[in-house]
């Protein structure tokens, strides 16, 4: 078989004397891939791909004038392409001109595409908005990943590849607590997507969406113990609302629009299966369909009863505490007004930690293991707790013994480990809007202003001491880092934050402005904090993004600031290495255990920054640390600051 001169388009494929005598190797020649011979002084091009299992014959051998496939031994002629097996395995052959600058294969004009069942589901997939997608291409996704390939080409969508899919599933829950809208993750069969589950518990947990793409084996061998053939909507279960296997009679526009609208509505992963042959099928005549006509305003006003069981509590509190979860998040404008009404403080719980300025005279910040005394000396004097979108996590520490009025727009939210005064079901906003507009004010309620300023300056002035007194070991106290990130923070930055001793420091000492803050609030996933940086800028590149680790959480994703060099994200990674996993050490020291295996092994992590392309510069002088991490936040493109750090130090 060969191919029509008139539709030849020649490529050169290797120098002239790179081949020797009777060597085979393979060479890309446009879109093809050819198995190129020099033997007996000639030169041959075949396809590289065995008809038996898709065989490379370049990388096999020449024995009796014959390319023997390297997985099965098939024979093949190097100049006919005629196999040993018979016509039915004839591969098909290209031309061949030996010229003055190398050697040059010809290969057909590339065939008009075909629609195939991935263009349908990409198509769908972007006219639902989701237009970024986080993962590694491998083979049992690549049908998939050319339909993404084209879109990107055509301005419809955006691909970072990731090193890891476990950093692709956490960028993407990244991505979807930043804008409420859903980024997608892509991984192959078996393994592939297995390492997406630990981000996707993420984002379950903290009821991020997500969409979720995993390759699968090819239809006729899965459930035969084949290759990277596991059950994967077996494996996806519990982390998903909707998961589904795209089959080749499937309506697929159908398909990923209930994923997406799942993972939009149920706030949480929507997944689909699909299997290598299914990807490259022709597509049936099914346009993509967008969300038009099929999401409704989910802004729902609370039950009038309800309503009027909560006003009658806040008439009858005179020191009403307001306490605001992540699912609060769009509503604090009407919270903040509400709060101004009764002068009552706002207390956070970690998770929402920035949906409020510190700065704000009823700002009490946070609430809990990771907070502030200033919240829990408010809440310990109130006589009413105000919950808008919190879920009652226990590190969250709200009192069980205060009357409370709690308003989620999940009716499993309210109540959900015990019994509240009054359980209000409604979206936050709008009831906290229709509260204001039924207030009754009990006319001997204690404006709490000048208790909480005063509970500040305390404080303050405790943060300021600890700031300034040296560890002496040559080290760096983590409160003085947060004291110079408080003003060197941009107030419109993204912040993304690990887990460890780095993130309590971070609740308690860093004061927030307008800076949105994300981080692993239930699932509690260490590693979180530079994989989430990636979603973040993704998300949102004309913001400043910062991301705060440890050295025990970055050292399970460093391969990730390759990626941020290679799209060249402008992230400021602020890296607090103190050598070791030091909340897990006090927690052994608080069991009166013997500290033992949590000492780390780390790098130079700011040589380690430079060498792949980032800016990095490593601080234990406290006189430097702020003109280095100025110096850093001006550098546009990822830089590293990795501060040494007293792990005994908070």
């Amino acid at each position: 078989m060969s191919t029509d001169p008139q539709e030849t388009q020649w490529h050169r494929a290797i120098d002239a004397g790179s081949l020797d005598e009777g060597e085979v190797t393979v060479c890309p020649v446009g879109l093809k891939s050819v198995a190129l011979t020099k033997l007996h002084g000639k030169f041959g091009a075949i396809d590289n791909r065995c008809p038996h299992q898709g065989g490379p014959l370049g990388q096999g051998t020449l024995e009796n004038d014959k390319i023997r496939c390297p997985w099965h031994g098939f024979d093949f002629d190097p100049f006919t392409g005629e196999a040993a097996g018979g016509a039915d395995f004839d591969v098909p052959t290209y031309p061949v001109e030996v010229r003055a600058d190398g050697i040059y294969v010809g290969t057909p004009a590339p065939r008009p595409h075909l629609r195939t069942v991935s263009d349908v589901l990409v198509e769908t997939m972007t006219a639902w908005g989701v237009d970024t997608v986080f993962g590694m291409v491998g083979h049992s996704n690549l049908g998939m990943a050319e339909a993404m390939h084209r879109a990107e080409n055509d301005g419809k969508l955006r691909y970072f590849g990731i090193r890891h899919e476990g950093a692709a599933a956490f960028a993407a829950s990244a991505y979807g607590k930043l804008t409420g809208k859903p980024a997608a993750c892509f991984g192959i069969a078996g393994p592939g997507s297995t390492n997406l589950l630990t981000g996707l518990y993420d984002a379950k947990a903290d009821r991020a969406p997500v969409l979720a793409l995993s390759g699968s084996v090819d239809s006729s061998v899965a459930g035969k113990g084949a290759f990277q053939d596991i059950d994967l909507l077996a494996a996806f279960a519990d982390i998903s609302t909707y998961s589904a296997m795209v089959r080749s009679g499937s309506d697929h526009t159908e398909l990923m629009a209930m994923a997406v609208k799942h993972a939009i509505l149920g706030r949480g992963v929507g997944h689909l299966v699909l299997p290598d042959e299914v990807q490259v099928l022709a597509a049936p005549r099914q346009p993509a369909s967008g969300p038009t006509g099929r999401m409704a305003d989910l802004r729902v006003g609370p039950p009038a009863q309800a309503l009027g069981d909560a006003l009658g509590c806040i008439a009858a509190a005179t020191r009403p505490v307001i306490v605001v979860g992540a699912g609060a998040k769009s509503d604090m404008a009407q919270i903040i007004s509400l709060a101004e009404r009764l002068n009552a403080p706002i207390l956070t719980t970690f998770k929402a930690k920035g949906q409020i300025s510190d700065k704000h005279p009823l700002a009490c910040g946070v609430l809990g293991r990771s907070g502030t005394p200033v919240a829990s000396w408010m809440m310990n004097k109130a006589d009413l707790l105000l919950v808008f979108g919190a879920s009652f996590s226990n590190h969250s520490g709200i009192s069980p013994f205060t009357p409370t009025v709690q308003v989620d727009t999940d009716p499993l939210m309210l109540g959900r480990f015990r019994p509240v005064t009054v359980p209000v079901l409604g979206d936050v906003g709008v009831t906290a809007q229709a509260l204001a507009e039924g207030l009754r004010i009990n006319p001997v309620v204690v404006d709490q202003r000048p208790e909480v300023a005063e509970r500040w300056a305390v404080w303050r002035a405790e943060k300021a001491r600890r700031a300034a007194a040296a560890p002496g070991n040559g080290r760096v106290s983590a409160a003085t880092v947060f004291q110079e990130l408080n003003g060197l923070t941009p107030e419109n930055a993204v912040m993304t934050v690990d887990v460890g001793n780095h993130a309590y420091s971070f609740g308690r000492y860093f004061e927030p402005t307008s800076q949105a803050v994300l981080m692993s609030g239930y699932l509690g996933s260490i590693g979180f904090g530079f994989p989430a940086a990636l979603g973040a800028w993704a998300a949102a590149p004309d913001r400043p993004i910062v991301a705060v680790t440890g050295d025990g959480g970055f050292g399970q994703y460093l391969a990730e600031i390759t990626t941020a060099v290679k799209y060249d994200m402008n992230i400021t990674h602020i890296l607090l290495n103190n050598g070791e996993l030091a909340k897990i050490s006090e927690e052994q020291r608080g069991a009166e255990y013997a500290v033992w295996q949590t000492s780390l092994l780390n790098p130079d992590f700011s040589a380690l920054a430079q060498d792949c392309g980032a800016y990095g510069k490593r601080v234990s002088d406290r006189a430097a640390l702020g003109s280095v991490i100025r110096e850093a936040l001006d550098h546009p493109g990822p830089a590293m600051v990795e501060i040494m750090t007293d792990p005994r130090s908070h």
